[in-house]
């Protein structure tokens, strides 16, 4: 459903509720599914109505969408089993268990089980988890708690629990404006005209007793309306003044604000880069003037069509007695120090690199800049101030420069993907370095911007194109070409200095949010009509916008001139404050900074300390002082992981703090700099330490979300490959495991006994057949392997007192899981092919709940719960041979086909969108990069293709490499995953492992040989981007640094498959699995039909630190052509 129709449903909704139509009211809130009213559910549960209680909840989920979900039916359902208990209604009772309560059998057999036993109680308070339990009122109060709790924390109903705020009797408001209209139209108005019925244009009779003739020319006027019964009208008078209409207009913003007309942009846009009116939810249509094609509510009911198609967590679902605690906690957040920084000068401004998450930059009071490399306290790099060509400035600037040299950075800030930096400073200038991946800068662009200070710099990229936006004191926005430098637009129609702007992106439509010093928000598209928007922030000075990290809530901060500060998120549907958040001090020294992390926490600067709210919270969450010895109100900034924040100190220092998983990656890089000063120096210079998040499963290969929300959310870098406009990416993603706090590590450089690996074969009572896909949910909590004839299996850790957590362990064996009617998820086979030579393709989605896979048949979408196909598509011939989920839609698979083609399919409507053609053989690896906005394919024809995922166009192609002293054309099947940083592509062929980057040059390479002399039967990058796992068709398992491949590990067979198989290759890993949060541990799929889980023995750490093996390992010679000169062999700081 379009965002006008439902916007609709919410008048309609007001409408009803004011007319006292209140059955109807709730009726349309479940439908509709736009609205839950918190108040009507708890009436209905007080009332103990169940069957209306599960009706209403049915209109915004049900049963299976996800854990919450689950937990808030069964908590209804447990409720109303107790109570039939409690009447002593036992054949009630056993009707709600077997009817309501035996569908949780299957996720948790033992609860449904100590339930079944209360109907043997005389009382079912003797059990002792009920032994508390009082009245049915207070019993329905106290489950009331737990249920509001679930909902809130149920991302289903995330927005769906207040009504936008827009005023009383909105519709007939809208309705009268229509009439208004409609009067103005007719060619001979009456002064008093008498309104009979709505279900026709409006039109006055004529003067002389005939009706006027409707105008030809004018389908805003309609026919002619007849006499009827209707009355007039009058909730607010026959009609209201007439407003003219503007151009165009941001409809929410605008409904509150004073009307005015817009201000034109100087500069008119270039060809093709004016941006074309689309529906954004908070865009109206302009309201058409006579003689103008009228616009129409749009019809699209996708929205409705997905309804039930949601997806939810990814854990478990666990069922207790006891009450769920909230999902959002303080321990989240980063408040304990761990590093000193200092600068030197008093810092104006900081980022993290949106890849490094240790890597910051940092400007300050003097014009220098500095790049920090966290883990290491290392300063990378520091700038002080020159102008870089003094003859391209304006006389104005030269002469400012001759009285007073003295300039300060006002806002620093990195690119998309952080291969560009660029620095506002306090008079006129803008300077725009580039980053090459060793740390380098490089000049690239020097701006005489704005007459007086830069205020802000932001980046953007409408039309596909990575622009520059600044503001400044000239009371001005521009927009400038990333590459050439050259102003594409220059906005118009603030009345005081810019303070701070704030590009973003709705729906396809990219829009810029300003702020001025009086206070004033204006919105500008990026085209020569000007501002949308002309609304006050609350304090009426300084004040600066950001949007949440998934681009879908927008907050501001701003202080007043008498030190008031004022921290609000907004309804952007209709302009006006949707909540204020309490806690500041009564007068703030200086003006309050803030920002955003994980969706879910704000943090802002004041009384000197941090303090924190949950977005969902107007009251303060906590806060930190960082130990002291912060300013007043200091600056601060989140990494984009939000595991880091950097804080500014009193001292002109800079503290960094981390929550449980930053100062794990922070020992983590210590413990890699311990080890790289005791192995071999390197005479290259170190890169910046990479990027330390898990990413996604072999099959669906998807990386970190890479976008900065607050100012830019589609990364693109200077001559890099064309982006999107879509980056929504999920937010949770896998914490790094628990058990890392012990650092396993592979310090064996060569481990051939059992005692030196912890080694689980997992169970199978299943016909034994070759492994050819194996991952691991993307919970840790399971793994899933399909065989060659076409059978899965899902082996499930259990929580007991060995495995509290319930994540994969060889140290505890797993269950191989099946349904309780004891189905097989078994793929559809190609009658016309052997099973053993069909291929075979898997892919699991985000949250765990359902698996696409084929086995040279149809492909098969199950459900992971029950293991019953939902639905079949794309039957052979071609057979579908590679699967990829879409990282920003998983509504579109990318699935790489036996002829050779790659179908970029709409699960949702069930269309093949395009097909791509670039390879010569089968497909056999494709790879989404969410950063660069491209697909890499590879086949059996050892290609290597880069396409672009806006419009599927091909970038750029390649054959990798062959080893040295090997002629002829390489063929064969070859695989392609990308590295955490979202930059490096890892190719896996039976004659390498390399390492390649976008532009498909080839940084590293490693060929099989001496100790390793088999061929390569898979390889794939640890969870943390530092470890590429490669296995070898001998049984062999070789672990190489990821940086450069240098040989750190190998593992013998002998050292994993039992006495009882020979190691003589006739067992071997096909695949291989990396666990999505233990860097150490793994996953083997075997040549047998076998299943082994790997990780290192706990008795390593208490052993000598081993350095990485010369195994004669042949440096890879990269291309002339790679970023800035990069040297080719670098190693891991």
């Amino acid at each position: 459903m379009s965002s006008l129709s439902r916007e609709l449903v919410f008048l309609i909704l007001q409408f009803l509720d004011e007319e006292k139509f209140k059955d109807t009211v709730h009726k349309l809130e479940q439908e509709s599914g736009f609205y839950f009213n918190m108040r009507y559910f708890e009436d209905q549960v007080q009332a103990g109505e169940w069957e209306e209680v599960e009706r209403y909840l049915s209109g915004f989920t049900k049963v299976e969408d996800n854990r919450y979900s689950m937990k808030i039916f069964f908590e209804i359902r447990k409720q109303k089993f107790i109570e039939a208990l409690d009447k002593n209604d036992r054949p009630k009772a056993v009707e709600i268990l077997v009817k309501d309560l035996k569908v949780f059998a299957t996720f948790n057999e033992d609860l449904f089980k100590e339930i079944t036993q209360l109907l043997t109680l005389d009382n079912f308070r003797q059990n002792e988890q009920l032994s508390k339990y009082g009245d049915t009122k207070s019993a329905r109060s106290i489950m009331l708690v737990e249920l509001k709790k679930l909902i809130e924390a149920n991302p289903l109903f995330r927005d769906k629990l207040t009504l936008p705020a827009f005023r009383a009797s909105r519709l007939r408001t809208l309705i009268n404006q229509s009439l208004n209209w409609q009067h103005q139209l007719c060619k001979n108005p009456r002064p008093n005209p008498d309104i009979k019925t709505l279900f026709i244009d409006h039109s006055c009779s004529s003067t002389n007793g005939t009706r006027a003739a409707t105008p030809t020319n004018n389908p805003l006027s309609g026919s002619i309306p007849k006499p009827g019964v209707f009355t007039p009208l009058g909730a607010h008078g026959p009609f209201q003044p007439v407003v003219s209409p503007s151009p165009s207009a941001i409809a929410g913003w605008m409904s509150s604000a004073n009307a005015s007309m817009p201000h034109g942009a100087v500069a008119t846009p270039p060809p093709g880069l004016v941006q074309a009116p689309g529906a954004a939810a908070f865009l109206k249509h302009p309201r058409t003037p006579p003689g103008a094609i009228g616009m129409e509510y749009q019809t699209a009911d996708s929205e409705h069509m997905m309804k039930r198609m949601r997806a939810g967590p990814p854990d478990e679902v666990s069922f207790s007695v006891s009450t769920h605690a909230s999902n959002s906690s303080p321990d989240d957040l980063p408040k304990t120090v761990v590093r000193n920084l200092s600068q030197g000068s008093n810092v104006m401004s900081m980022d993290f690199h949106p890849q490094q998450p240790t890597i910051l930059l940092v400007g300050t009071n003097v014009g220098d800049i500095s790049i920090w490399e966290i883990g290491s306290r290392e300063r990378l790099v520091h700038k002080t101030f020159k102008v870089w060509d003094m003859s391209t400035c304006s006389m104005q600037l030269q002469s400012i420069f001759v009285k007073d040299a003295t300039i300060s950075v006002n806002r620093c800030i990195w690119g998309p993907d952080g291969s560009i930096l660029g620095i506002a400073f306090s008079k006129h200038i803008v300077q725009i370095y580039t980053h090459s991946p060793a740390g380098e800068l490089r000049q690239h662009l020097e701006i005489d911007a704005h007459i007086g200070g830069v205020n802000d710099i932001a980046f953007a990229h409408p039309n596909k194109q990575l622009c520059i936006v600044t503001c400044g004191d000239d009371k001005t926005i521009k927009v400038w070409d990333a590459v050439s430098g050259r102003r594409l637009y220059t906005f118009e129609g603030h009345d005081a200095p810019v303070y701070a702007v704030c590009p973003h992106y709705k729906e396809s439509i990219q829009f810029i949010f300003s702020t001025a010093i009086d206070g004033k928000i204006k919105a500008w598209l990026y085209d020569s009509f000007g501002s949308r928007v002309d609304y006050d922030a609350p304090g009426h000075w300084c004040t600066t916008m950001a949007y949440s990290a998934d681009g879908t809530r927008l907050f501001s901060c701003g202080t007043s001139k008498e030190g008031e500060s004022h921290l609000v998120e907004w309804n952007e549907s209709e302009g006006a404050i949707r909540r204020t958040y309490s806690g500041f001090r009564k007068r703030s020294v200086g003006v309050v900074q803030f920002d955003t992390t994980r969706n879910r926490f704000l943090a802002a600067g004041d009384e000197f300390q941090i303090k924190f709210w949950d977005m969902d919270n107007i009251n303060m969450l906590t806060y930190a002082d960082a130990d002291g010895g912060l300013p007043a109100s200091p600056r601060l900034k989140f990494n984009k992981e939000g595991s880091l924040l950097a804080v500014t100190t009193s001292d002109n220092g800079i503290k960094i703090l981390a929550n449980t998983d930053g100062q794990r990656m922070i020992r983590m890089i210590e413990s890699r700099a311990l080890e790289g000063s005791r192995g071999i120096s390197e005479p290259a210079k170190p890169p910046v330490t990479g990027s330390l998040l898990p990413v996604a499963s072999t099959s669906t290969p998807h990386g970190p979300m890479l976008e900065r929300a607050d100012r830019i959310h589609q990364p693109i870098s200077i001559g890099n490959v064309a982006t999107t406009d879509s980056s929504r990416a999920v937010d949770v993603k896998p914490r790094i495991s628990d058990h890392m706090d012990r650092v396993k590590t592979w310090k064996f450089p060569d481990i051939a006994d059992p005692n030196q690996l912890n080694t689980l074969r997992l169970p199978d009572t299943l016909t034994a057949s070759k492994v050819v896909r194996l991952l691991y949910t993307n919970s840790g909590l399971a793994i899933l392997a399909l065989a060659a004839n076409a059978v899965h299996k899902l082996w499930k850790w259990q929580r007991n007192d060995r495995n509290p957590s319930g994540k994969s362990s060889a140290s505890t064996v797993p269950q191989l899981w099946q349904p309780p009617n004891g189905a097989l998820m078994s793929n559809d086979m190609n009658d016309t092919k052997p099973v053993e030579e069909s291929a075979s393709c898997i892919a699991l989605s985000k949250n765990d709940s359902y698996v696409m896979s084929a086995s040279g048949g149809k492909v098969s979408l199950f459900n992971m719960m029950t293991f019953k196909v939902m639905t079949t598509f794309i039957p052979p011939p071609p057979a579908a041979t590679y699967l990829a989920f879409h990282p920003q839609d998983n509504n579109i698979i990318a699935i790489g086909m036996e002829d050779s083609t790659i179908r970029i399919y709409n699960v949702r409507v069930d269309e093949v969108k395009t097909k791509l053609k670039g390879h010569q053989k089968q497909i056999t690896g494709l790879a989404f990069s969410q950063s660069l906005n491209v697909l890499v394919s590879s086949g059996s024809d050892a290609q290597l293709c880069v396409w672009g995922i806006d419009g599927w166009d091909k970038k750029r192609t390649r054959p990798i490499q062959a080893p040295p002293g090997l002629s002829s054309p390489l063929a064969g099947e070859t695989r392609v995953q990308f590295h955490n940083d979202q930059s490096r592509v890892l190719v896996v062929h039976d004659s390498q492992i390399a390492i390649y980057d976008t532009q498909l040059e080839c940084l590293h390479s490693w060929y099989p040989r001496d100790s390793f002399s088999a061929g390569i039967s898979s390889a794939l990058y640890s969870c943390d981007g530092m470890l590429v796992v490669t296995g070898f068709s001998d049984g062999a398992i070789g672990i190489f640094d990821a940086e450069n491949l240098r040989l750190r590990c190998r593992i013998a067979p002998s050292a994993y498959l039992p006495s009882s198989i020979p190691s003589n290759g006739n067992s071997f890993p096909v695949v291989i699995a990396a666990h999505p949060s233990d860097p150490n541990q793994f996953a083997l799929g075997m040549s047998d039909g076998a299943v082994y889980v790997v990780e290192p023995s706990d008795a390593d750490q208490k052993r000598g630190a081993f350095a990485p093996q010369d195994n004669g390992a042949l440096p890879s010679v990269p291309s002339s052509s790679t970023l800035n000169g990069q040297p080719s062999e670098t190693p891991s700081r």
